[in-house]
């Protein structure tokens, strides 16, 4: 049993001030294997005073120093890969070949392009050529409250630590309590890579409790928060009493445009793996499937032999397939979506209700596809973060981004045609942050947010680092007494 109490405030461990243990359970047998302490709003006042107490001195220090300190970074986690990758997936459920090769290698991607983007991005410049006498400062910020999810944890985390620290910023993150191993781990990768003491503070606890004391908290003036639009919300209100920014990543209901000029069995496979992959819980998975009535019936039975060719098993055994979901209340979320579904008349053509053959223990479940769901079903706009598949036909381009665009949520929409001229013509329609065409790669760099209730402000690249910045105006730059 790992015992990981203490909190990582002003580069030193120490325990919490009043002592709350937390079990973390393994989701691949519901058992306990390490215990956490929540921490209360004295911890979260000890860790932004450490950040306060650093900031000026961190946010002066020359951007090379910060990149370098970034850098190092970058080559512990790199050296310890493995343990993170280890740490992933007992915590959350991701497979070990997933943890390895997605959820620990996003982390390190996502640190060396921000040490590319620090490098390339002008903090100080001329508003215009002809405008010498107006200059444009960014600056940090200032202390920031990070607050991250449980799904891909380390893709989350290093969204938020690096470009923050890398631009002059101090931070206070709490992880999730669900899974927070990972980013215990993490802070031991940012105390060996040197950042002086207080530019990096962990304190772990719930949304209500330290969630709630960062956002009121007076002396942090930004927070990042990633995780459901619910929460979202709780995090603005608490933090409209101080006028602090807010940035937020949140939930998504992807629409997956097939037309019937697209390599429909190619699209629909390729469709149904994104949104299985993580077992379903990705905000930006493409849970609606909108398919031209031409192709409708095609379509429907290679997402039903998709989702019947596709393993569960567990998280420890090397291969391509789907873990169990993070935790029980979310195995209940999902398997009542999923009664939702039939209950509301939706055709069930593979998975289903219960865990799959072989197991009776551990938060496992089926690989399921609904046909002939209509968008007022709660399967087609509710965000499930399950391994669930709901496909809608359409008649026309006009009906599909109709549709697409009928939702609270506005993340990342998909759209699979032969007809670049189409494509990037309905890509312009739809109102989401992201548009994936015919299942090209996002380069790295790339803006991710959303829409409407999917949140605000970007994260990744040059658009990471001005999330942290506030822009300051001088006039008169070179004016002389």
């Amino acid at each position: 049993m790992l015992r990981k109490t203490d909190f990582y405030i002003d580069g030193a461990w120490v325990p919490p001030t009043t002592s709350k243990d937390f079990d973390v359970i393994n989701p691949a047998d519901e058992t306990a294997f390490g215990v956490i302490s929540l921490g209360s709003k004295a911890d979260v006042d000890k860790a932004v005073a450490a950040a306060r107490a650093a900031f000026d001195g961190w946010s002066k220090t020359p951007l090379a120093d910060r990149i370098a300190k970034v850098e190092k970074l970058a080559e512990v986690y790199e050296r310890r890969a493995g343990e993170m990758a280890e740490a992933i997936s007992t915590e959350m459920g991701a497979p070990m070949k997933l943890a390895t090769t997605a959820q620990a290698a996003a982390g390190l991607g996502h640190i060396k392009a921000f040490i590319r983007a620090l490098k390339d991005f002008k903090f100080e410049h001329k508003l215009r050529d002809d405008t010498p006498d107006e200059y444009i400062i960014h600056e940090a910020i200032g202390v920031c409250g990070l607050i991250t999810p449980w799904n891909w944890p380390m893709n989350q985390v290093t969204l938020k630590v690096v470009p923050a620290v890398g631009v002059g910023c101090t931070v206070v993150l709490k992880p999730s309590e669900i899974a927070p191993m990972s980013a215990l781990l993490f802070a031991e990768f940012m105390d060996e890579a040197g950042f002086p003491k207080g530019v990096f503070n962990l304190v772990n606890g719930e949304g209500p409790t330290v969630g709630e004391a960062m956002s009121r908290h007076p002396d942090i003036d930004m927070m990042s928060f990633t995780g459901s639009t619910r929460a979202g919300i709780a995090v603005t209100q608490a933090s409209a009493e101080t006028v602090k920014r807010v940035a937020l990543e949140l939930g998504g209901k992807g629409a997956n445009i097939v037309f019937a000029d697209a390599d429909v069995a190619k699209a629909v496979k390729r469709g149904a793996i994104h949104c299985f992959n993580n077992t379903g819980q990705s905000c930006n998975a493409p849970t609606r499937m909108l398919v031209e009535r031409s192709v409708y019936d095609e379509a429907v039975e290679v997402a039903r032999a998709t989702a019947e060719s596709t393993s569960v098993g567990l998280p420890s055994e090397d291969g391509n397939h789907i873990g169990p979901l993070v935790s029980e209340l979310q195995f209940t979320k999902v398997q009542d979506l999923i009664q939702a579904g039939i209950d509301e008349g939706a055709r069930l053509v593979a998975g289903g209700t219960g865990r799959p053959e072989g197991f009776n223990r551990g938060y496992f479940v089926r690989p399921t596809v609904f046909a002939d769901v209509n968008n007022d079903m709660r399967i087609a706009r509710e965000e499930i973060f399950g391994p669930v598949l709901s496909m809608i036909p359409f008649e026309s381009e006009d009906e599909a981004v109709k549709i697409s665009n009928d939702t609270s949520y506005g993340l990342t929409d998909y759209v699979q045609s032969g007809d670049s001229a189409r494509t990037q013509r309905v890509a312009r329609q739809l109102r989401a942050g992201m548009v994936v065409a015919n299942g090209a790669p996002r380069a790295p760099g790339s803006p991710f947010g959303g829409y409407k209730q999917s949140g605000n402000g970007r994260e990744g690249g040059q658009y990471g680092l001005t999330e942290f910045l506030e822009v300051k105006a001088v006039s008169g730059w070179t004016t002389t007494s």
